[in-house]
Formats: structure tokens, C-alpha cells, sequence
């Protein structure tokens, strides 16, 4: 007998039955709980407090701690809870009790407690011997998430600022709130929540910088736009945006858009728009997204432009993608890539920040079994973790100023977009957490493309890297790794703001700075905190420093190339941006 007729005899009938119950069953619990594994935060909840429980020193300790606060606030009290004089200040994050009404009594005793308070709670968490490392940031987060949902700003007798605009309307913007809940419910129960009526309408006000469509495949549309200067560089260049939202993150308006901005530098660029997986996409794994998307836009590009060397540029998890191509062109003697650009995309996963602390076992499992069951995970599903990292600025205060202000914000294009969600098919999704996230494959040399293994050590290409000072999805600490695994030339530079805001930073933004220092090939590796106490702060925008970037690694600028390349196979399909772009 064979060794497959031997395991089909040995396996047990009821294999499947259980699997598909053991899958149902997760999946329910990821929806009563969110996604969030509640095995999770359980162990990390328990190491902590049985720790806790067999250190009476640490107990003695908090205990005193409490005290103090407690007299501090006291002493606070007895001298007229002077306002201009706190005992305690929030954190420079926290713009909860800015206003000046927290100042008056009794809302800055109200205040002054519930800041007290979680500062206890942090000590509490933290540092209790014994606990490991994990289940202390896991505990600390989520008793943090827990005090801000108890926040005196949450609510109408403890917030002076919603009593005051009560007052102001009558009691009318609570009748607004109640609108606008009822008309978020009604959407959220039609499945088209964010798709109401836009200022920003795709294709002629956001994603309207004028192109075609050139290629088109199962995964993804590729659009080539059109030069508006009467020459370009010869390179080429490739824009591989993430796949969890839509492009045109690089793409907003006529006055933030990065691809106007760098088309109109002179440069023939190239972006990727990628098709909305549905159910019958679950089986598209990394490596179809390998090789359907960078890959196949890096051949059609040659095909038509005839460029020896092409730029390209990678954002989030287009970003790692992109680098695992890079690797893979490297490891194969593919030498088309003149240069590569990562912007808050990281490489390296063992530290990835506060989005890392519930990626275990337990919690890929839940995720596993949601996405089993429909073959996907759906944009709001990743939204919510995304929003829970800021519960104080995506979560808690939009109920305030939306529910209980009665206050809509107007919206912008950077607004929409992020309503603007896509879903995740199941064995890429799966695979990116478990090898990536997970297991840090990547970085240790093991994620395999192609057939084989793939290092990133094999990037001799220069780099440019960017990260963003308050990213809570990609920390540019993490991002900053990639000086560790390659001894390419890198251009790291370090802008203000976060994840999104940071990355569109057109010229003549207000308030835009960066950091930026190169590491030359081959140089040492330096460590992030010493990074930035070394490079040099510049004001303005790192679009600018980029181009500069580019530009010494760009050739004569000449003649454009046409639109497409019929007798190649890249007929121009449609008008950008295309029909992937309008997917739901």
C-alpha cells in the first residue's frame, strides 16, 4: 500500500465534520466578541492577576501608591482646586479636558480623579514580576480600553462641554444625535455604511488624475497616466499601494495627490488598483498576489516603456510585498529595479507595535475561522481593530460629537477614502499573519516565493524609507528594521504625523517636517533612537527630499512612451481609475 492509500485509510471519517463544526464555533464567538480573541486577553488577564496575588510586596507598593494619589488629591482640594495648577497632567495624546470647563469645579476634581486613576491602573499593570513581557502590554492595553470607555468626558453629567452645548441648542443636538445613530444603524444594516451621499465622487474630484488602463488580470488593474510634462525620465515608475484600502490613499485631490505630484515631476508612472475579493477569491494566497500584482506590472511596464530600469514604490502591506519581490528578483539575477521605495511598510515583524499585542495562536485561530466561513475578511472587520488602537480618538469621541453634540464632521477626501474599505481574501490573509506577523518569516530568511526561500540581505538596490512619528499600524521603529537586513544604500527618512496623514504631505502642507539620514551601502546599522538623535530635522515636506532622491538616480529626461502597447497585449482598457476601483 501506499503511503497516500495508507493515510487515506488511516484518516478518521469524522475529520471533516469536526473541523467544519470547530470553525462554526470560532466564528461565532469571533462575532459576539469582535474578532478579538477572548482566550487571549484571558491568559494575559490571569498571568497577571496570579502574579499579582503571590507578590504582597508589589501589593504593599500599589497600596501605598493609592494613598498618595489619594492625599494628592486632597491637598489639590484644600487649595481651591486652582485649575491653572493641576495636580496631575494628560498625557500630550490625550485632548480630552482641554477646554477650559474642566477647569471649573466640580468637572476639574472630576477630571483630576479619573487621570489619577489610570495612572494607578498603568502602575498596576506593569511591572509585576513574573509576568512575561506579552501579557503585561495585553493587560495594560486592555484595562486601558476598559477606564476610557468610563471616561467623565463620555458622559452628559460629568462632561461640562456636551452640558454647555446643550444648553447653547436647547437641547436640540441631542435630537441630532439620535438622527444621525439612527441613520448609521440603518446603513450599517444595508451594508452601505460610508457610501452615502460624498462630496468626493471617485474619478472626478478623488483617483481623477488622467490615465488608462492598461492591463488587467484577476487581482489587479494596472493604470498608466498620462505625462504633463513634454519630457520624462527614463525610469519609469511603479506605485504598489496596500491591498487592504484603495489606491488612491495616493491619488486624493488635485493638491494632495502623489501621483499627480510626482507625474508632474516627469515621470512616467504606473499604479496598481486592486480587484475587491470576494468568496470565491479565498484561495488567491501571497504568492498570487507576488506574481499577479508587482510582477506582472514590472513586465507589462517593460514591455511598453522598454526601460532597462524601473523605479517602484510600495505603501504598507504593498510595501512588504513589494520588498518580497525585490528579494525574490535579487535571488533569480532580475536586475530591473533601479531603485525602491517603502513607505511605512515594514519587514521585520517582531516588535509591530500595539496591532501585534493579540496576533498569538488563539487569536489567528479566531481569525482563521471568521474568514473561513466566508472566504474573506471584510474591511470593517480590520477597521474595528484599527479604531480600538485609538479608541479615544476613532471610537469614544466620535460618540460624543456625533450622538451626543449632534455634530458631524464635514468631510474631506482622506475621509472618504477611509470609508473606503476592501476585503482580504482567506489563504493571504491567513498566510501574511501566521508567516509574517506570527512567525517573522521574512525577516529570519524562511518566507518562501517563488519555490524557494527568499532574504531580504540580497537588496543591493538603494532605498528610500519612510516612517511616520505617531503610526500606530506600521511604528517606524519597526519600520526602521529594514537597516538590519540588507547592507543596501538606505534613505531613511522620518516624517510628523501618522500612518495616512503622514505619508500625504504635499508640499506647502502646514506644519510639515521630517527627519532624514542615509546610511550608505554596506555602513553600519544604527539604532533607532540613535537615528534620531543624529539626523538632521528639515521643515517642509519629504515629497520634495524624495524627488530630490529620485532624481539622482533617474537618467536624461526624453520623449514620453505611448499610452499602452496594443501590439504587446497592453491595449489601453478604460479611462482611469478604472473598474476595480469602484468594487464593493
Amino acid at each position: 500500500m501506499t503511503d497516500t492509500s495508507s493515510a487515506q485509510a488511516d484518516a478518521d471519517p469524522l475529520d471533516g465534520i469536526a473541523q467544519t463544526l470547530d470553525h462554526a464555533s470560532f466564528a461565532a464567538i469571533a462575532g459576539v466578541t469582535g474578532g478579538l480573541s477572548p482566550f487571549t486577553v484571558a491568559q494575559a488577564m490571569s498571568d497577571w492577576a496570579l502574579h499579582l496575588a503571590a507578590s504582597p510586596g508589589r501589593r504593599l507598593e500599589l497600596l501605598a501608591k493609592g494613598m498618595r494619589k489619594s492625599l494628592r488629591l486632597i491637598d489639590y482640594v484644600a487649595h481651591g482646586a486652582d485649575g491653572e495648577h493641576p495636580a496631575i497632567e494628560p498625557l500630550p495624546q490625550d485632548r480630552r479636558f482641554d477646554d477650559s470647563a474642566w477647569k471649573m469645579p466640580p468637572y476639574n476634581l472630576i477630571a483630576q480623579s479619573f487621570l489619577m486613576t489610570q495612572q494607578w491602573w498603568h502602575a498596576a499593570t506593569t511591572g509585576i514580576s513574573g509576568v512575561g513581557a506579552r501579557h503585561e502590554a495585553v493587560t495594560s492595553f486592555t484595562l486601558r480600553q476598559i477606564l476610557d470607555m468610563f471616561a467623565p468626558s463620555n458622559f452628559i453629567p460629568t462632561n461640562p462641554v456636551l452640558q454647555r452645548r446643550i444648553v447653547d441648542t436647547g437641547g436640540m443636538c441631542l435630537v441630532e444625535g439620535a438622527r444621525l445613530l439612527m441613520a448609521d444603524i440603518e446603513a450599517l444594516a444595508r451594508g452601505t455604511a460610508g457610501s452615502g451621499d460624498q462630496p468626493f465622487q471617485i474619478g472626478r474630484d478623488i483617483a481623477a488624475t488622467k490615465g488608462k488602463v492598461i492591463y488587467r488580470n484577476r487581482l489587479m488593474e494596472l493604470i498608466q497616466y498620462e505625462p504633463t510634462t513634454a519630457k520624462v525620465r527614463p525610469e519609469p515608475v511603479l506605485i504598489v499601494p496596500a491591498w487592504i484600502m484603495k489606491y488612491y490613499i495616493l491619488d486624493l485631490s488635485a493638491h494632495n495627490s502623489l501621483i499627480g505630484w510626482l507625474v508632474g515631476q516627469g515621470y512616467t508612472v504606473f499604479a496598481m488598483s486592486w480587484h475587491n475579493p470576494v468568496s470565491a477569491d479565498r484561495d488567491l494566497d501571497m504568492e498570487d498576489y507576488r506574481l499577479l500584482g508587482p510582477m506582472a506590472a514590472l513586465d507589462a511596464i517593460t514591455a511598453i516603456t522598454g526601460a532597462p530600469k524601473i523605479h517602484a514604490l510600495g505603501y504598507c502591506l504593498g510595501g512588504t510585498l513589494l520588498a518580497i519581490a525585490a528579494a525574490a528578483m535579487a535571488r533569480d539575477g532580475d536586475e530591473r529595479l533601479a531603485g525602491m521605495t517603502l513607505l511605512a511598510a515594514q519587514t521585520e515583524f517582531s516588535e509591530p507595535g500595539e496591532l501585534g499585542l493579540f496576533i498569538d495562536e488563539a487569536q489567528l485561530n479566531l481569525l482563521d475561522s471568521m474568514m473561513w466561513e466566508r472566504g474573506y475578511l471584510d474591511s470593517g472587520q480590520m477597521g474595528g481593530a484599527f479604531q480600538m488602537l485609538r479608541s479615544n480618538d476613532l471610537v469614544w469621541s466620535r460618540i460624543l460629537n456625533e450622538y451626543l453634540m449632534g455634530e458631524r464632521p464635514i468631510a474631506n477626501d482622506l475621509m472618504v477614502w477611509n470609508a473606503d474599505g476592501t476585503r482580504m481574501p482567506f489563504a493571504m490573509h491567513s498566510e501574511y499573519l501566521h508567516k509574517l506577523f506570527l512567525k517573522n518569516d521574512l525577516a529570519e530568511g524562511r518566507f518562501v516565493a517563488g519555490g524557494m526561500p527568499v532574504s531580504l540581505s540580497a537588496l543591493k538596490t538603494p532605498m528610500f524609507v519612510v516612517g511616520t512619528q505617531t503610526d500606530h499600524v506600521a511604528p517606524w521603529r519597526s519600520v526602521h528594521k529594514i537597516h538590519m537586513l540588507t547592507d543596501a544604500e538606505i534613505c531613511f527618512t522620518l516624517t510628523n504625523g501618522g500612518h495616512n496623514a503622514g505619508i500625504v504631505s504635499e508640499p506647502g502642507h502646514k506644519n510639515r517636517h521630517y527627519q532624514l539620514l542615509t546610511r550608505p551601502a554596506c555602513g553600519p546599522a544604527m539604532a533607532p533612537d540613535l537615528w534620531l538623535a543624529q539626523a538632521p530635522d528639515h521643515p517642509g515636506s519629504w515629497w520634495e527630499a524624495w524627488g530630490e532622491w529620485l532624481s539622482a538616480r533617474s537618467g536624461k529626461a526624453g520623449p514620453p512612451p505611448p499610452m499602452g502597447a496594443p501590439d504587446k497585449g497592453y491595449a489601453p482598457l478604460a479611462d482611469a481609475p478604472g473598474s476595480y476601483i469602484l468594487e464593493k
